[in-house]
């Protein structure tokens, strides 16, 4: 009989006869497949027949009733079907590996494995037996499984309390041993994976904005690794975070039939998770993170004592981080304790270099050197002792209306020595040093090349109990602030600095006073010089005019009678020239006095000056000069000194005749000003050198080079005009440019009516 019928014919056989599915008809001389036979019905095994093709491939033929019960699966359901039809890829794979060891080997194997039917993992003891045909080919394999699932739940459930047990006192005693907790979060997943055979094992962490990092993770696939990933869970709401607060957990069985959400289902499958087991990890009663357990690729049903371990291992977690963190928190104590000690030794160091800074500052005071050498030290030593860009000393305008830059020293920053600042345009910065305060910012450096540099600024007001004197300017080439221990030692440098400004002040009033002296004392020498040579002159000419009147008076008679009326002049002429300079020099040490407050009358400009200008006509007429009087017709009255006023005018109008050339013009004017009454006279012809306008009014001076009419004069009209017009409280002033020289003469309007 031939043992290997055709396709047809086979098909033809098994659909009348099943007991024909191993591919041979009954004979008396096939007595293994006659055993076969014989069992396929009546034994309560599970029998499942496999085709082996020519090329290979492999596909089911048939099973006993037995096996269909245990599967949920028909005999014809299944004919002529693929391992890849009916299970899983994984377990597919699974199937084929001892399908193809069978036929490689060709001999009955037997095996253990677990295979998912419908979602639920069942475990087979399996014996697995090839045909041979005529040409000892194997066409066919008879396989024999019973299902061993109760057992091997019984020796797995034994197997992880074992594991439990040595992974926990393991943990336990990592945790001790360990404050590193990445190095525990890693074993600790590594060995739980490999305890429970699942595919994933993570730890989750929780961050305070609801999202969360894979800090730990053990799987079987490395390129499926969600370690260091950060994302949020769409199902971990606030409610969802509540419960797991609480120390619930989540059971996935299987995504698909779990009643998840479809965004949750998304993604799980995102992270090729199938089954999902979550524990939380709790610290101090707040949920910390959660110890995950996952099947990537087949549902899984977790067992109670999978669920107690994961619960158990995240509550040694939450000894570790509490562990970890507390560890943190001494390190970080120590940390700042070595800190606050070194800050410390830093500080001591500073106060002491500042204590011997301030020291050398008050003994160059103290010594009484030089204000510039004292306020350049303390800037150079404050750069190099706070390692400073730059510091600079800034001192205020008498007003408080400008600041200039007086002492600097500098690193790399521009120079500013000699910088001035309106205080107006920057007010926000001076507001608070005007009131006393320091002020500290960080600052842009303007036009800084060939970087940018930022700085930190610190200011310190210089003052003393009689005011405020500038600022000390501190630039530090970073964004570090300065602390309050160096603004306090930088303030009492500030205060030593103010110290030695004030008594370079002190010091340069007491010279400015002394050159002042000085200055009084030989102008009173000179004065004293000029007087006696002034009051001598006419005496001498008297002198001789009288010796010389008596050498020609005789007994007989006059001599030389045309002589006498000469000397008479001289006599006359000299007696009222010593006259005049003794009553001038009256009238100005009287005014140099506290004076009498003057006589006023109220008088018009209008008609009260013209008679005093008219008579010096002759004069200017002789002299060959143009005098002109302008009046302003809305003058108003004033209230004035007659006397005083009449004695100025004279007194200019003399002045200006006797230095204004001929052919030029004196012109007299009298208008209103802005603060009062104004008189000017002008002559042209004379410009007098600026360094010789401040001299007009000192007694005795003279332009003798540019009196082209060579009048002496007393010396001290003009010292007394100036007298006067203050005595009326009026002012005077000379100008001189452009070939012209004009007194102002200007009263107040109080003065006016």
């Amino acid at each position: 009989m031939n043992l290997n019928p055709t396709e047809s014919t086979l098909k033809l056989k098994q659909q009348s006869n099943p007991h024909i599915l191993f591919g041979t008809e009954l004979n008396e001389n096939s007595s293994s497949e006659q055993f076969l036979l014989s069992m396929y019905d009546s034994v309560q095994a599970s029998i499942f027949v496999v085709d082996v093709l020519e090329d290979g491939d492999f596909r089911y033929v048939a099973l006993n009733p037995t096996h269909e019960q245990w599967l949920g699966i028909s005999s014809e359901n299944l004919r002529g079907k693929k391992p890849e039809d009916i299970l899983s890829p994984v377990d597919a794979a699974k199937v084929r590996q001892h399908y193809g060891d069978c036929v490689l080997f060709g001999k009955t194997i037997s095996y253990e494995q677990c295979l998912q039917f419908q979602g639920v993992p069942t475990w087979w003891s399996t014996t697995l037996t090839p045909l041979r045909d005529a040409n000892s080919r194997i066409y066919r394999l008879i396989g024999t499984s019973s299902n061993i699932t109760p057992a091997k739940q019984v020796a797995q459930v034994r197997g992880i309390q074992a594991e439990r047990e040595k992974l926990l006192e393991a943990i336990a005693l990592r945790i001790s041993e360990s404050l590193d907790l990445n190095t525990t979060l890693h074993q600790t997943v590594k060995e739980l994976r490999q305890c429970l055979n699942c595919d994933r094992i993570m730890v989750y962490h929780i961050q305070p904005n609801g999202s969360g990092t894979i800090i730990a993770e053990a799987t079987v696939t490395v390129d499926t690794s969600l370690l260091g990933k950060n994302f949020r869970d769409p199902s971990f709401s606030t409610k969802y975070k509540e419960r797991h607060g609480r120390g619930c957990i989540q059971i996935v069985e299987d995504i698909y039939a779990a009643g998840l959400d479809p965004e949750q289902i998304d993604f799980l499958v995102s992270l090729q998770v199938r089954a999902n087991l979550v524990v939380p990890i709790l610290l101090q009663q707040n949920l910390w993170g959660l110890l995950i357990a996952q099947y990537c690729d087949q549902p899984h049903q977790w067992q109670q004592i999978e669920i107690d371990l994961l619960k158990q291992l995240a509550t040694q977690i939450s000894i570790a981080v509490q562990q970890a963190e507390l560890h943190q928190q001494i390190q970080h104590l120590d940390t700042q304790l070595k800190l606050q000690t070194q800050q410390h030794q830093v500080q001591l160091q500073q106060a002491h270099n500042f204590q011997a800074l301030v020291r050398r500052i008050t003994e160059q005071i103290r010594d009484n050197q030089n204000e510039t050498q004292v306020l350049q030290t303390a800037t150079k030593e404050l750069v190099q002792l706070l390692k400073l860009e730059s510091c600079y000393i800034e001192l205020y305008s008498p007003c408080l209306t400008s600041t200039k830059v007086a002492y600097e020293h500098t690193i790399n920053l521009p120079p500013s020595q000699g910088l001035t600042k309106r205080i107006a345009d920057f007010w926000e910065v001076y507001q608070p040093l005007l009131e006393k305060q320091h002020r500290q910012s960080v600052e842009i450096v303007s036009q800084w090349h060939p970087k940018l540099l930022v700085i930190t600024q610190l200011a310190c007001p210089i003052f003393d109990e009689q005011g405020i004197l500038g600022n000390l300017w501190l630039l530090r080439p970073t964004q570090e602030m300065f602390d309050k221990f160096e603004i306090e030692l930088v303030q009492q440098l500030a205060n030593e600095c103010a110290i030695a400004i004030r008594q370079a002040q002190l010091y340069q009033a007491t010279q400015a006073q002394l050159g002042e002296l000085e200055k009084r004392e030989r102008l009173k020498n000179e004065f004293l010089r000029t007087l006696s040579h002034e009051l001598r002159t006419p005496i001498t000419s008297i002198s001789l005019a009288a010796q010389t009147l008596e050498s020609v008076l005789t007994p007989e008679g006059v001599l030389n009678i045309e002589i006498v009326p000469q000397l008479l002049q001289i006599l006359h002429n000299e007696c009222g020239r010593e006259s005049k300079l003794i009553n001038d020099l009256l009238t100005l040490t009287y005014l140099e006095a506290e004076p009498e407050p003057p006589t006023l009358i109220a008088i018009e400009l209008q008609t009260w000056l013209p008679p005093i200008v008219e008579s010096f006509r002759d004069i200017t007429s002789c002299q060959q000069q143009q005098l002109k009087l302008t009046i302003d017709p809305a003058l108003p009255s004033i209230e004035t000194d007659i006397t005083d006023l009449e004695r100025i005018v004279t007194e200019l109008l003399s002045h200006t005749g006797k230095y204004t050339p001929a052919g030029e013009s004196i012109t007299v004017s009298a208008h209103l000003g802005v603060d009062g009454v104004q008189l000017s006279i002008i002559n042209s012809g004379l410009e007098i050198p600026s360094h010789e306008l401040s001299r007009i009014f000192e007694p005795f001076y003279r332009l003798s080079k540019n009196d082209p009419w060579k009048y002496s004069g007393t010396g001290l009209e003009m010292a007394l005009v100036q007298k006067m017009v203050r005595h009326l409280s009026g002012s005077i002033c000379v100008e001189s440019a452009n070939g012209q020289t004009t007194f102002i003469v200007e009263f107040p309007k109080t003065t006016a009516l």
